[in-house]
């Protein structure tokens, strides 16, 4: 008799971050032999189908595509959906949907589609706990970010009890109170300022979205069999100890990073978790530069900007002498989102940059990042782009947007932690954006071969995690928790349609 494979059921938060290394995970527990169900909301759906076309959604027999509603308002928009909101909805509206789901894949009978037999998500859906419980089959939450973001996260609460959070008042975001050292910060470096803890805490709202959403969601995660966390053992190691102290021995953490080093170029080429069309001609632009020559810019997905920042970004390149490709997406200015920030730069600037400058409105961002050409990255410090520079072995220059960037870019420019980066401040100006570029690139005298050989110490790490621990962590992952029933205690008992979830004056209860 023929044996079922074993059906995980992967839910992404649907944001961009957040689906690509899900998805990279996915395509993994493919190659191990699992039936995969990934679950985008329909309006993520609807953005693959319009950037590239029907077969972005089609799948394989084996690797399938469903869909559940995110409770927003509908709407075709190509752009990022405001994360206070989606984080929001995702947790209040998404638990009846998701069971729904679930019994609908394990009641179809159809041929070639297996009983789901674990849950796979992202940690910050933790109601997919929830759903996988009341099936009876385990889950696994994918810690998307570093460690270190996730014990900033976890920081929050040891913030406010001392006092230092949340803000007084809007005067303490301007007269230097964010510079405050946090230095006994459990699973923290001893040179945290409050400024380097994930954004959400920098508030005078104790009943902020984003701030009781991520401090709801991370004192959740020990419900979980599992946590994953996309990290090398070398890098993150005291903040990976201070998670595994903080959650109880059933939820065990494993590392598999860097994870896109595991897929291989042939892994399922056609399956792609971009929500934009990607510009091949990013590569080819580089494949014509010498070797180290170039400075990459790209601010993520949800990073937003005044058209004032975006003059002074390109100024400084332009002073820099340096050739660059820039992304540049449509809804980059925070003012006019349906506007293209392309057209705002200065015509002075695209001529004084002619044939040393590329601009582009997104790019296959892992090839580029471990593309020879490239010398440096600027960057808002988000996870994937991050991890992805560090094992490439490329220096950094930061500029965090918000959440736990802040917390990534302050490791990336210590030179105790990761010693990779170099800050370029949070008003941005031209002189000191040339100033950063042409130290990285630089000699000793401007400290770029500091960061150089740092970053090439992580990246031969990197290399040599991917090559056997991270994949065996993989292995371990699912013989121990994926192929296993759901460890006890039980869940507490989530029968009705939806938790419910209040806020009131203390943050987010249940």
């Amino acid at each position: 008799m023929e044996t079922k494979k074993p059906h995980a059921v992967c839910v992404p938060l649907p944001t961009q971050g957040h689906v690509t290394p899900l998805l990279m995970l996915a395509k993994l527990l493919h190659l191990k032999g699992f039936h995969i169900t990934f679950v985008h909301t329909e309006y993520n759906h609807r953005r693959l189908v319009r950037s590239r076309g029907p077969e972005a959604v089609e799948g394989l027999p084996d690797f399938r595509f469903a869909t559940i509603p995110d409770g927003l308002p509908p709407s075709d928009a190509d752009a990022t959906q405001d994360p206070a909101s989606i984080c929001y909805s995702t947790m209040t509206t998404c638990l009846p949907h998701l069971k729904k789901l679930l019994r609908e894949l394990n009641g179809t009978g159809a041929a070639g589609v297996p009983p789901v037999t674990c849950v796979v998500a992202d940690n910050v859906t933790s109601f997919s706990v929830d759903a996988a419980a009341e099936l009876g089959v385990p889950c696994a939450l994918f810690w998307t970010a570093s460690a270190a973001g996730y014990m900033g996260y976890c920081n929050f609460r040891f913030l406010m009890d001392k006092g230092i959070a949340p803000l007084k008042d809007e005067a303490q975001r301007r007269n230097g109170y964010l510079e405050t050292p946090v230095p006994d910060a459990p699973g923290m470096s001893q040179r945290m300022r409050l400024r380097d803890f994930p954004s959400f805490i920098c508030t005078t709202d104790r009943g902020d979205v984003m701030q009781n959403f991520l401090l709801h969601e991370v004192e959740r995660t020990g419900r979980a069999a599992a946590v994953i966390v996309n990290t090398l053992d070398e890098l993150e190691r005291p903040a990976l100890d201070a998670m595994r102290a903080v959650l109880p021995p059933t939820c065990r953490v494993y590392t598999i990073g860097p994870l896109h080093l595991l897929q291989q170029e042939q892994l399922l080429p056609g399956i792609r978790a971009s929500l934009w069309r990607e510009d091949r001609s990013c590569l080819e632009w580089l494949d014509g530069r010498e070797p180290g020559s170039v400075v990459y810019v790209n601010f993520g997905s949800i990073t937003t900007m005044s058209g004032e920042e975006l003059v002074e970004f390109a100024w400084g390149l332009a002073n820099s002498g340096h050739p660059f490709l820039w992304i540049v997406r449509k809804d980059l200015l925070a003012a006019k989102k349906d506007d293209d920030a392309a057209v705002r730069l200065p015509p002075e600037f695209v001529e004084a940059t002619k044939g040393r400058c590329l601009l582009a409105s997104w790019c296959e961002q892992e090839a580029v990042l471990q593309h020879p050409a490239l010398g440096v990255f600027l960057t808002h410090c988000g996870w994937n782009s991050t991890f992805v520079a560090i094992s490439a072995g490329l220096p950094m220059l930061c500029w965090p947007f918000f959440a736990e960037q802040q917390t990534n870019s302050r490791y990336a420019c210590l030179d105790d932690e990761w010693g990779v980066g170099l800050e370029v401040g949070d008003e941005v100006r031209r002189e000191v954006v040339e100033s950063r570029i042409r130290a990285a690139m630089g000699g000793d005298d401007d400290g770029g071969n500091r960061l150089r050989r740092k970053a090439a110490e992580w990246k031969e790490m990197s290399a040599r995690a991917a090559a056997g621990r991270s994949m065996a962590n993989l292995d371990s992952l699912i013989n121990d928790v994926l192929m296993q029933p759901p460890p006890k205690p039980a869940i507490p008992d989530s029968s009705s349609p939806c938790l419910e979830y209040e806020w009131n004056t203390s943050g987010l209860s249940l």
